[in-house]
Formats: C-alpha cells, sequence, structure tokens
C-alpha cells in the first residue's frame, strides 16, 4: 500500500505542472496565423479563401484561414484547452475575447504599407500592418480589463505571440524583381518593427511572448517557381534554393540578436523566439519521417513542375487540390498544410524550437 502510495504521489508531482495554462493567447502576424480577418474585411470582392477547398480538411467549409485545416496558432489554443482564437474583426459582432484574440491577417506586413507604396510595389493584399494591429489590441484592451492593473495581472497568465511577420515585407519586393542584395537592406527596419512592437506589448502588461522567425523561403513553391534554374548548384540535397534559405537564416540571426538586447532592456518578461525555420526544415530534409511523399510541390494547384501557377492559383479556375493533404507541406504555393503546420506547432510546444523554453507544457496533446 506505501508502494502505491507512493507512485501515486509521484504520478501527481509529475502532473501537476501540466494543468497550469495560460488564461489567454493575442497573435499578431500575416496569412500564416489569420484565422479570418482577411475575409471579413473584405479587402478583395472575392476572395478564394473564402471557399473551398481552403478549409476542406478539418472545418469542412472555409474560414478564411490560407490552409487547408488548422494553424499554428489553432494548435497553440488546442494545447492549452482554450477555444480556438477569435478574429479580431468577428468582435464585432458579439464575439467575446475573454481567452484571447487573433490580430493577424493575410498580406500584412511588419512595416507600414506607405513604405512599399513610395517604392512603387502595389501588389499588397492589404494596408494593414503590424503597427495597426497594435491598434487593434489598444481597443480590445480597454474592453478586457478597466485598469491598468487589472490588465497586467490578466496579461500575467497571457501568451503573447508576436508573428509570423516580416515575410511578406520581403515576398512583395522579391514578386516584382526585387534581389536578394536589396532586399538584405530591408531586413534591419523589419526586425526593429518587430521589436518595437513587441516592446510595445511588453510595456503594455505582457510577460511571456513568443517572436518567431521565418520559415525556409527556399523551400516554397512560389519561390522554387519564381526563381528556378537550371544552374544545380543553387539547390540543396533537398531541391531548396540555397539563396533564398540563406536569406531567411540571414533575417532570424539578426531578429535572434535584437532579441537579446530586448531581454537585456526587458529582464521581467520571458521573450521568446520560436525557430520556425528549423522546425520545418525537418520535414524538408527527411519527408518520410513526417509521413510526407512530397514537401517541395503545392497540394492544391494549376500545374507545372510545382504545382503553383499564378494564372492559375489555389481556388481558381483551373486549379484543383490533391486526393490526401496529409502527405503534403504545402499547401498553394505559398502557405503550408494543416499537417505541416502541426509538425511545427509540436516542435515548439514539446521542444526544442522555442528558446528559451515556454513556461506552462500543454495540458493537451495535439
Amino acid at each position: 500500500m506505501k508502494i502505491i502510495f507512493l507512485i501515486f504521489c509521484s504520478f501527481l508531482s509529475s502532473v501537476s505542472p501540466n494543468q497550469q495554462s495560460y488564461n489567454a493567447i493575442f497573435s499578431f502576424g500575416d496569412s500564416l496565423a489569420d484565422t479570418g480577418n482577411f475575409l471579413l474585411s473584405g479587402a478583395l470582392a472575392f476572395p478564394v479563401i473564402g471557399k473551398l477547398p481552403y478549409g476542406e480538411t478539418f472545418f469542412k467549409h472555409a474560414t478564411g484561414r490560407c490552409s487547408n485545416g488548422r494553424l499554428i496558432v489553432d494548435f497553440f489554443a488546442e494545447a492549452y484547452g482554450l477555444p480556438l482564437l477569435p478574429p479580431y474583426l468577428a468582435l464585432k459582432n458579439g464575439v467575446k475575447a475573454e481567452n484571447g484574440v487573433n490580430f493577424a491577417i493575410a498580406g500584412a506586413t511588419a512595416i507600414a504599407a506607405e513604405y512599399f507604396y513610395s517604392k512603387n510595389i502595389t501588389i499588397l493584399w492589404t494596408n494593414i500592418s503590424l503597427t495597426n494591429q497594435l491598434g487593434w489590441f489598444q481597443e480590445v484592451k480597454s474592453n478586457i480589463c478597466a485598469t491598468r492593473k487589472d490588465c497586467r495581472e490578466y496579461f500575467k497568465k497571457s501568451l503573447f505571440i508576436v508573428g509570423e511577420i516580416g515575410g511578406n515585407d520581403y515576398n512583395y519586393p522579391y514578386f516584382v524583381g526585387g534581389s536578394i542584395k536589396q532586399l538584405k537592406a530591408l531586413v534591419p527596419a523589419v526586425v526593429e518593427t518587430i521589436i518595437e512592437a513587441t516592446s510595445v506589448l511588453i510595456e503594455e502588461g505582457a510577460v511571456e511572448l513568443i517572436v518567431p522567425g521565418n520559415l525556409p523561403i527556399g523551400c516554397s513553391a512560389v519561390y522554387l517557381t519564381l526563381f528556378g534554374t537550371q544552374n544545380k548548384a543553387a539547390y540543396d540535397k533537398n531541391g531548396c534554393l540555397k539563396a533564398y534559405n540563406a536569406f531567411s537564416k540571414y533575417h532570424n540571426s539578426q531578429l535572434k540578436l535584437s532579441l537579446e538586447k530586448l531581454r537585456e532592456e526587458y529582464p521581467h518578461a520571458k521573450i521568446i523566439y520560436a525557430d520556425y525555420y528549423g522546425a520545418a526544415k525537418r520535414f524538408f530534409h527527411a519527408p518520410k519521417h513526417y509521413g510526407f511523399s512530397n514537401t517541395l510541390v503545392a497540394c492544391c494547384g494549376g500545374g507545372g513542375p510545382y504545382n503553383f501557377n499564378n494564372s492559375a492559383r489555389c481556388g481558381h479556375i483551373g486549379s484543383k487540390a490533391c486526393l490526401d493533404s496529409s502527405k503534403f507541406a504545402n499547401w498553394d504555393g505559398i502557405h503550408l498544410t494543416e499537417a505541416a503546420y502541426h509538425h511545427i506547432a509540436k516542435g515548439l510546444l514539446n521542444g526544442p524550437f522555442t528558446s528559451p523554453p515556454l513556461t506552462f507544457s500543454p495540458i493537451k496533446q495535439i
């Protein structure tokens, strides 16, 4: 009996920390995290993300997510026993925000949209930048907590996810002919904007924040299609474009350096770098280990070597979706599948791709 009691006590001590959780999640970013803001914004008259096959896998209908199913932020909410985050623009319809809000919107940039227009880059999906999303947060904050003290108490057990953001700051110029050298010159401004936003949130009372790096864009079907070359030396052993992956790593290295400085400025806050690059690179390196038969070709598209055709993108006439999206890492040429996001989320929640690790362990397996 004594042995059973000791085992039982040992079991309790091993699980009790996992019963703790965040009371809310606040998410900022672009299409990698958008759970419906772009669709609700009405930025496009007929957005394809508002109809099937988008959303077909998990929700069985389109939700405004740029994927076939759940995103990283959805898996985070599930892991901590929270409802899926409502998009900010849904709050106007009476949706409650007690457990957090998603401010991310597809097409968003870190730097203000005016910068890109000044460079004659006019292909932006939205004019909403990270600064605008911070403004949305300020509006929501006044409805969640009455006083500054109340807010600080509430945010102590809230998780803030600042991104992924910055990818579109590079996508837009790249897609209109910008060079890697030109885009490298933009990295300091993008990183500075992300750091400033993180600082603002800390000043507002955030004490635990995740700041993700960028994905390996050289493995993305859109980059492989637009910037493909006959030069075999341009590709790594996984078939990804080395120069563009090196660019992602450069952005990430600069972001990590800046986060180190921010930690010195705010020693009371837990500022976590999320290595999206490393978490994703695993399944490009060993697809079969993660259940993928294909990681470079898009599941949904209109043909071509990587099934990405700009004139017949996923959801448009001439495109079709694969039969089993769980075997694909890339969904529509630009965004990933639910299966890929699931693997990334597990790598963040369970380690080792968050530095330092999250305070609370997941209370549910995903």
